[in-house]
């Protein structure tokens, strides 16, 4: 059972990592482990899937209307994937965080910056942002974790690797860094991050 202080200070959570990492695996653990745990609806520019449901799944807009959304500022972070356009509004996150609801961003290096840099604009945004790394314990550790996988081939496993090094010197642009463990482990770690910040902000 949540208690109410927590009710009070929810958070804004982005989490990046490299591929691999886990970090898909830590938001949906933190999502089953607490009712308070969301993530924002991304707006996108592909067409749906046959189960998917315009404001359950995603926000289906056609590319005009993503453009003009852009154009306004409306996106806390946007960026182009496979020739579709992706984003998050920050109306969506404000959403969520007024109903005591804490958001989940599963992003990269790149779009955590953007949401650092488009929240400062805003004191809700800016106060409840949380910024955490998730590290991989070693690159021979994920090269590990990626060939386990095996739908991967050798070109994409470098590709990826190189990728994750790149990023991993970024990790002090955040405020926290996770050593990637077990599945478990990583739960528990970003549990204590997450009541860290919100302490720190009921002190505010």
């Amino acid at each position: 059972m949540l208690n109410k202080e927590i009710q009070k200070t929810p958070l804004l959570i982005v989490i990046s990592a490299p591929s691999g990492t886990g970090k898909t695996t830590l938001c949906d653990n933190l999502c089953l482990n607490s009712s308070s745990a969301c993530r924002a609806i991304t707006c996108t520019t592909r067409s749906p899937r046959a189960d998917e449901l315009d404001g359950k799944d995603y926000y289906f807009l056609n590319e005009n209307e993503f453009l003009a959304r852009v154009q306004n500022d409306e996106f806390l972070e946007n960026a182009v994937v496979h020739g579709c356009h992706y984003g998050v509004l920050k109306s969506e996150v404000l959403s969520r965080l007024a109903e005591g609801k804490d958001v989940l961003l599963n992003i990269d290096v790149q779009g955590a910056a953007s949401v650092k840099k488009r929240s400062k604009g805003n004191l809700i945004l800016r106060s409840s942002l949380l910024t955490v790394f998730l590290c991989p314990p070693s690159l021979k550790e994920l090269e590990n974790r990626l060939r386990g996988r095996g739908d991967n081939s050798e070109k994409d496993i470098n590709r990826r690797l190189a990728i994750a090094e790149k990023e991993i010197s970024q990790k002090f642009l955040f405020d926290h860094s996770i050593i990637s463990s077990t599945r478990e482990a990583d739960l528990e770690a970003m549990k204590k991050v997450i009541q860290t910040a919100r302490d720190s902000l009921n002190k505010q």
